[in-house]
């Protein structure tokens, strides 16, 4: 019996603001958090933060990685993981 084994390509990472007021994100894994203020994210580039006022997700689509957000963006940050960045004793001793 044959099968079929899907492999998924890996996700690219593209951030592109127009303006202050759109924002496309593509290689979202997941919407971690979400409010007016702000938006927590999981992208394969690491975890994004995106600040702003008047926030909308207008399109969400993990199965595609992408996110379409409306509003008065005043930050796009990223966050380094806990394992990039290493423990508080290698970082005071290494």
């Amino acid at each position: 019996m044959a099968y079929e084994v899907s492999s998924l390509a890996p996700l690219s990472h593209r951030v592109q603001l127009e303006g202050r007021e759109s924002l496309a994100v593509s290689g979202v894994e997941d919407v971690v958090r979400f409010d007016e203020g702000y938006i927590v994210m999981t992208t394969c580039a690491g975890t994004m933060i995106v600040t702003g006022s008047n926030l909308h997700i207008g399109k969400l689509s993990l199965d595609g990685g992408e996110l379409h957000v409306d509003g008065h963006i005043d930050a796009i940050q990223y966050e380094e993981s806990a394992a990039q960045r290493g423990s508080l004793l290698s970082r005071l001793f290494g």
